[in-house]
């Protein structure tokens, strides 16, 4: 992959003096100091920037989010919501009028609704009040009509929720795919678009039937809308999401542009389809091979927004990209590129060629915005530094929103390191360490190691707090990017496909042998633990080895089959494994640290969300009841009323805290 550098950026946004004030190591309760920035759009003039900032209420036990706003030239940055719902998704109106954002507050259901606020100042005002969740919306050109992806309502609710109802009807299941987080069992209810004009305040329908859409996007003339949907005779045995147009009118037929096998503009993405300015052509990203599942990279694609064939612009790659965005010339597309551990902002030219990269560098972009008259910013990241947005000029990273600089002023971070190791079979694996903060003694440190989730992601050049805290409390904090990680092409990430808790495990230990080679940890005080496949993967460590002390591991799995039709993954588990019945013998490797938990001498904190329909309860409860059975030193966490995802603050803070007493128990 060859990236010609157009900027040097350097990253210009802490305001407090180095060295002011002695600084103090994290405590678990830190975390409600920061201060989560995000979604950052630009007003159309690039003078005005609507973000969201998630702060952290231990006393109320909530996450409030809510808007801010930030001047392009550093004179301005104040809040425009207050209270303790959540405000998100802020998009100014074409016009520069309006900003429009979704919140639930004043529904009784939570459900988002769309709201709007006049750019001058002055209350918000509700504009829908739908009985589903509108969960995304675009502006029209002329700033005149909005159109929304609306969920149709979950039949149960009105009858469940009835004072006088004591039976809650039976939950009726006829769908392949019926399961997912936070969303619960899935029956036959959708997301569908609808069209609201702003002049008389009516909202029509635009789409129906068994599908979803998702990610509208509106044609420059606003003749034309494209968006997201995934149809067949039984859809949810695939992926196979396309692109379809239609007319900004009610009884409008939709019609299908792309007809790939393979993913285009997947929800999961997050990545609307975006217009050429000129209106002939539409980007998009473009999925891999659907039996590579999640491990496939995905790419960026243009096609003719009158039909026709479309083209792969970033084919040769073998880099994830997201987000496309037309230059205002036409000529090019932003996309954030995921690459070895950092994530950068490029453009791509139309006509195809390499990349140049905008915003690059050892850090991580997750979001960006670009005005009419070219100007940029970013929600970006560093090792040091919490997310931010900021303004790209110059050849630098202007910071305009400063929400973390007087938390940070008073904080010691552990330094980062980036580390390059060998594997067993001679594989070169990259990732990170963490070492504890104002180390002067240089000596070995009691160590972590943390395996990351996915297993399609990595650790990248971003702040992480609980790595951090971890390296507050005086342990080197090792986070490999073994294979099944993204971010160095498809064949790394299929390092590990239906050969789960091999390559990864030997992967993962060889970053672990590095730090104890180097004299950077004490090989007699480590300690390993994750959530997710970070737990997953933790099992099948201490299933492997006994040199770990202690471990923790969070909404895991060790007894893979147990997780068929229990958890969301059936067309994962389909491509890859196979049924249970067809492939028994893989179903049973990779099930190793259940079927021979035997071998586990480790002391082993579980934890799980008692809702958690991504990696289920139950398979915890195995875990910890075989564990117990064998008298291994075990207990079990469960958070009630929790998903994959723990979001309940003083939740949160338990988990920080029993982490930390888990590990000073067993790693003396």
């Amino acid at each position: 992959m060859h990236l010609r550098v157009i900027f040097v950026i350097s990253l210009l946004c802490a305001s407090y003096s180095l060295g002011a004030e002695p600084r103090r190591p994290l405590e678990p309760e830190d975390f409600a100091a920061l201060r989560d920035v995000d979604e950052p759009n630009l007003s159309p003039d690039g003078n005005t920037v609507a973000y969201v900032v998630g702060t952290v209420d231990l006393k109320k036990d909530k996450q409030p989010k809510n808007l801010w706003l930030a001047k392009w030239d550093g004179s301005d940055n104040r809040a425009i919501t207050f209270g303790e719902n959540i405000q998100s998704h802020p998009r100014w109106s074409p016009d520069g009028k309006w900003l429009a954002f979704l919140s639930g507050r004043g529904d009784e259901n939570e459900n988002d609704q769309l709201w709007i606020l006049a750019s001058a100042g002055g209350e918000a005002e509700q504009l829908t009040k739908e009985k589903g969740s509108v969960d995304d919306f675009a502006w029209a050109p002329d700033s005149r009509r909005i159109v929304l992806v609306v969920n149709d309502p979950d039949p149960r609710d009105p009858e469940a929720k009835e004072k006088e109802k004591k039976t809650v009807p039976p939950i009726v299941i006829d769908r392949y795919q019926f399961k997912q987080d936070i969303a619960g069992y899935l029956t036959n209810h959708w997301s569908h678009l609808k069209l609201l004009d702003l002049t008389t305040h009516e909202l029509a329908a635009l789409t129906s039937g068994p599908h979803d859409e998702a990610l509208p996007a509106w044609s420059p003339n606003g003749n034309q809308i494209v968006f997201v949907s995934k149809r067949g005779a039984d859809a949810d045995r695939t992926e196979n999401w396309d692109l379809y147009l239609i007319e900004p009118k009610t009884g409008a037929t939709e019609h299908q542009l792309t007809t790939s096998p393979e993913a285009d503009a997947h929800p999961d993405w997050e990545s609307a389809p975006a217009w050429n300015p000129d209106g002939n052509t539409i980007a998009y990203i473009h999925g891999g091979d659907p039996k590579k599942i999640e491990y496939a990279t995905h790419s960026l694609a243009i096609i003719p927004a009158a039909g026709g064939e479309a083209k792969i612009l970033t084919a040769n790659l073998d880099r994830n990209v997201v987000q496309p965005h037309w230059t205002p010339d036409g000529k090019s597309i932003f996309v954030v590129l995921e690459d070895d551990g950092a994530e950068t902002l490029v453009r791509v030219p139309a006509e195809g060629g390499a990349p140049v990269v905008i915003v690059g560098g050892r850090r991580k972009v997750t979001a960006y915005d670009v005005s009419r008259d070219g100007k940029v910013i970013v929600r970006a990241s560093t090792p040091e530094r919490p997310y931010e947005i900021f303004a790209a000029e110059k050849g630098q990273l202007r910071c305009l929103t400063k929400q973390n600089d007087n938390f940070l002023a008073a904080i010691a971070l552990g330094p980062s390191e980036e580390t390059k190791v060998k594997s067993k079979d001679g594989t070169e694996v990259h990732g990170f360490l963490i070492h504890p903060p104002n180390n002067k003694s240089g000596g070995k440190a009691k160590a972590l190691l943390r395996p990351h989730g996915g297993p399609q992601s990595q650790y990248a050049c971003e702040f992480d707090f609980e790595k951090q805290l971890f390296a507050a409390n005086g342990y080197l904090v090792v986070l490999p990017n073994p294979r099944g990680s993204t971010g160095r092409g498809t064949d790394y990430a299929m390092g590990i496909y239906a050969d789960w808790g091999h390559h990864d495990v030997e992967d993962d230990l060889a970053a672990v042998d590095d730090a104890v080679t180097r004299g950077l940890a004490d090989a007699e005080k480590l300690g390993i633990g994750g959530w997710s496949y970070g737990g997953i993967s933790t099992n099948y460590l201490i299933a492997t080895t006994t040199r770990f002390k202690a471990a923790t591991s969070g909404a895991s799995i060790s007894d893979i089959i147990a997780g068929y039709g229990t958890d969301q993954y059936i067309r994962d588990y389909e491509y890859e494994l196979g049924s249970p019945w067809s492939h028994p013998e893989i179903w049973a490797r990779i099930s190793y640290p259940f079927l021979h938990a035997d071998r586990i001498r480790t002391p082993t904190l579980f934890l799980s969300g008692e809702s958690d329909f991504n990696v289920p309860l139950l398979n915890s409860q195995q875990m910890y009841q075989a564990l117990r059975t064998l008298s291994v030193p075990t207990e079990l966490v469960i958070y009630p009323g929790q998903f994959h995802g723990i979001r309940k603050p003083s939740y949160l803070l338990d988990r920080y805290q029993r982490y930390l007493d888990w590990y000073a128990r067993y790693i003396r």
